[in-house]
């Protein structure tokens, strides 16, 4: 289980830069890392989040910090996300669940009473020095970025 304090966990995943090239976190040495897991491409939910993370940019680079978000949506899928809302942060492709379950975003999940397994929208706020600094698990979309800004 990801703890506060914790090394973030590696990864290396195909994004929607340059419409397929590999992002690892490496990548943001010395950056603050907001690391965001959501559902699916093109839903109304996770759409709202990722507008919000759009227009907190300014904000987020005053902070020395960047968004990646991460599902488990194809490169073409998040590439066609980012051009219709104009997004302005890499989108990762996350196909295996590896990288989503190494940061406890997979699990149970109750939608209209039914039960299934699929992606916990969770963000992870990664400090310059690879640790977990903060975690919001079961996040709720309205009023998220504001709340990941006030913990950078």
């Amino acid at each position: 289980m990801l703890k506060e304090g914790s090394k973030a966990p590696a990864f290396k995943l195909p994004s929607s830069v340059n419409d397929g090239d590999v992002v690892s976190l490496a990548d943001y040495a010395g950056k603050t890392v907001v690391l965001y897991f959501y559902p699916r491409d093109n839903t109304p939910g996770c759409t709202r989040e990722a507008e919000a993370f759009r227009d907190a940019a300014a904000a987020l680079k005053k902070k020395n910090a960047v968004v990646l978000g991460v599902s488990k949506d194809s490169v073409a899928s998040h590439c066609k996300f980012r051009d219709k809302f104009d997004l302005n942060f890499p989108l990762l492709s996350d196909a295996d669940g590896k990288v989503i379950e190494a940061y406890g975003a997979w699990g149970e999940k109750t939608l209209y009473g039914k039960k299934s397994m699929g992606i916990i929208r969770t963000t992870v706020v990664i400090g310059p020095d690879g640790k977990v600094k903060k975690i919001f698990p079961k996040v709720k979309v309205d009023g998220h970025a504001d709340e990941v800004l006030a913990a950078i």
